[in-house]
């Protein structure tokens, strides 16, 4: 299968007009008639529900939590990008396109760039507009900060809380859908396959997470939003309940999946304390606007850093890279702490965290406060005081956040950070209309590969998920549904439903009849450790080998030993999380044979034989240039490219000196 992605003719600023301006429409008394089924309510989820009730259609969201509002969504703290230019500092839709290409190593489409930079605008008035608490300037307009990989303000953002937010929008917008019934919600149910039938996805078999029935669901078209991947690590700062498993079904089914290897490494994480640990937390990379980074210049100080003078001091970001300093993007700063920490100038109890340090912007905000007081001197104290409470209002919650969890006082220390598992920008593969290779079956926000290529930048997922659920997924379902306006709702007891409830029924039963003697979380435990150590921040080929070997072997162990206690017919989260960390071994594999088979560095994939001498990610867009499109076959993975065309921005060695 050739793989079409649909992209619309002409130059970069007009495809998308042309495409909204040509596109098939379903006139309002056809919309009724069709139903769509969204999987996962995040923001995405949320808001493409929310528009496609708006629009008229019948719309069933379904959300593995008891509400919508505990999406992961929520921990996305800092901001949302979007081209407004309110600070007249010379951004437009053409540089946020750019930043993001650039940020992306040059792994992504430019067309779905360009739509993503050219509706960020209309994500900020929408939101507005539904009241979302955006933080202002003193005059009353919106207030931008900066984010890594770009040299502009164009972040949105509300306090460090922007994508609780932002969700609390969108989930009043779904909810005013769901109480004019043009939205039907089902809570606490997880979806475990999807139903094709005559080639086009028709339905899911879900399951009651409460009562532990199997359920099915017709719809016209199926949508995923279903989020990430990054708890294949076992340890990273997705919320322990976010799987694959949609997503894994569907390409079980024929959905390509789009560069599984690409995975982001967050650089401002709490570190990790030790091995009784499940998650961990992040710190907004928003702190890095006014927290400067720095290790001891001699390595293993164990001095306390107020104790550490200025001058054995090394602001290492500042020091390689002057132009963006401590907001360069985020595989470039995370893998400069791990070398960092890796020679020894590691700070903390397990030498593996730097410092963040707010010294210097307590200083610099009191001392803007006093000129703003009419006041020519203070003391140091006064000044202190008054930098604080301007650090408070901009990044309160965090700084209480990082408080609570490591009992020391960020305002006094410096906070300590590490690289962690955060976002990925893999996921099943899309066309520009978001479809997978599986006619009928949509995939929108992280879920899918589409828009921020190897390395995706600051503020980038809350804008992609929302510009996919508000501003695309509306024209482009239309232009499919518009040939099923004569397709009759299929009930759901049509063989195809019959036979994949039974498929899943069996999958459970066989998990369920192991009963073995080790816990589905130290399965997941061992799991995350061969991806960490061997597919994490660095991969090479002789570590990529036998992550893979001791991934087959991990597999056949878990379907012989895995111990999962309670019934099937109840409620039995060990059960649930046991489908899920089959599923992340499998997609574990097939990390690695992609790491594997792309022998270049760029973005988060760093293959550590693919360097240049100053040790940045060295690509080889000769041979390289592609999307990797993996398809499903019993026998094996099958690897299809998508070759990237680049006809605005020209692939450069990415310098952020």
């Amino acid at each position: 299968m050739s793989l079409d992605s649909k992209i619309p003719e002409g130059d970069l600023e007009v495809k998308w007009r042309d495409y909204k301006s040509h596109v098939k429409l379903v006139n309002p008394s056809n919309k009724r008639k069709l139903e769509v089924i969204v999987v996962g309510t995040g923001l995405a989820g949320a808001s493409a529900a929310a528009a496609l009730g708006e629009l008229g259609y019948k719309v069933k969201a379904f959300c593995f939590q008891d509400s919508p509002r505990r999406a992961h969504s929520i921990s996305a703290q800092g901001g949302i990008n979007a081209a407004k230019n309110y600070q007249n500092d010379g951004d437009s839709v053409f540089r946020l396109f750019y930043d993001t290409v650039k940020g992306g190593d040059y792994r992504s489409r430019e067309a779905n760039v360009y739509r993503l930079a050219e509706v960020s605008a209309s994500i900020i008035d929408q939101c507005v507009a539904q009241g979302v608490p955006f933080a202002r300037e003193y005059g009353g307009l919106l207030s931008n900060r900066s984010f890594g990989g770009t040299q502009v303000q164009r972040t949105f953002y509300a306090a460090g809380q922007t994508g609780q937010q932002l969700l609390l929008g969108a989930y009043s917008a779904l909810e005013r859908q769901v109480a004019l019934g043009n939205v039907k919600m089902y809570s606490r149910h997880e979806m475990l396959d999807v139903v094709m039938i005559d080639g086009k996805a028709r339905g899911i078999i879900a399951r009651d997470l409460i009562t532990g029935e199997l359920e099915r669901y017709f719809g016209h078209s199926v949508l995923l939003c279903t989020g990430g991947y990054a708890n294949v690590f076992y340890l990273s700062t997705n919320a322990m309940g976010c799987n694959v498993t949609a997503s894994w079904k569907a390409h079980k089914k024929g959905a390509y999946f789009g560069n599984p290897c690409f995975t982001q490494i967050h650089p401002t994480c709490i570190p990790v304390s030790g091995d009784h640990q499940s998650k961990l937390t992040l710190m907004s990379e928003s702190l890095r606007n006014d927290g400067r980074i720095w290790v001891p210049k001699k390595q293993g100080d164990n001095r306390k850093p107020t104790d550490i003078p200025e001058t054995e001091r090394d602001y290492y970001l500042e020091r390689r890279y002057p132009a963006f300093g401590n907001l360069v993007p985020r595989d470039v700063a995370s893998r400069a702490s791990k070398e960092r920490c890796d020679e020894g100038y590691g700070v903390g109890t397990t030498k593996m965290a730097v410092y963040l340090d707010f010294t210097d912007a307590i200083k610099r905000y009191g001392m803007i406060e006093l000129g703003k007081q009419g006041l020519e001197t203070a003391d140091d104290k006064t000044i202190e005081k008054l930098g604080k409470a301007v650090i408070t209002e901009k990044y309160g919650n965090l700084f209480e956040m990082y408080e609570k969890i490591t009992s020391e006082n960020p305002y006094e220390i410096p906070m300590r950070i590490y690289p962690a598992a955060h976002y990925t920008m893999g996921g099943l593969w899309v066309d520009y209309e978001l479809m997978t290779t599986i006619p009928g079956l949509y995939c929108l926000g992280e879920a899918n590969f589409s828009d921020h290529g190897a390395n995706r930048l600051g503020a980038s997922a809350l804008m992609q998920g929302l510009a996919d659920g508000y501003f695309v997924i509306p024209y482009t379902l239309g232009n499919y549904l518009a040939d099923e306006i004569r397709t009759a709702t299929i009930p759901t007891t049509h063989p195809a439903f019959e036979d994949t409830e039974n498929a899943v029924r069996i999958r459970i039963e066989k998990l369920m009849n192991i009963k073995g003697s080790e816990s589905v979380e130290s399965f997941h435990k061992r799991l995350g450790k061969i991806m960490w150590d061997k597919c994490g921040m660095a991969r090479n080929e002789k570590g990529l080998q036998s992550a893979i070997e001791e991934l087959r072997a991990l597999r056949t162990e878990f379907w012989s030993n895995v111990r999962i206690p309670g019934e099937i017919n109840e409620m039995n989260p060990e059960l649930d999380k046991a489908g899920r960390v089959a599923d992340f071994i499998e997609l574990g594999e097939l990390m690695c044979m992609d790491a594997l088979d792309r022998k270049e560095s760029c973005g988060g994939h760093f293959r550590e034989e693919m360097q240049t001498e100053e040790g940045e990610a060295k690509r080889d867009d000769a041979n390289y240039s592609y999307v990797s499109a993996w398809e499903y076959a019993e026998g094996g993975e099958k690897l299809h490219k998508e070759e990237l065309a680049f006809d605005v921005v020209k692939p450069t060695q990415r310098s952020y000196k």
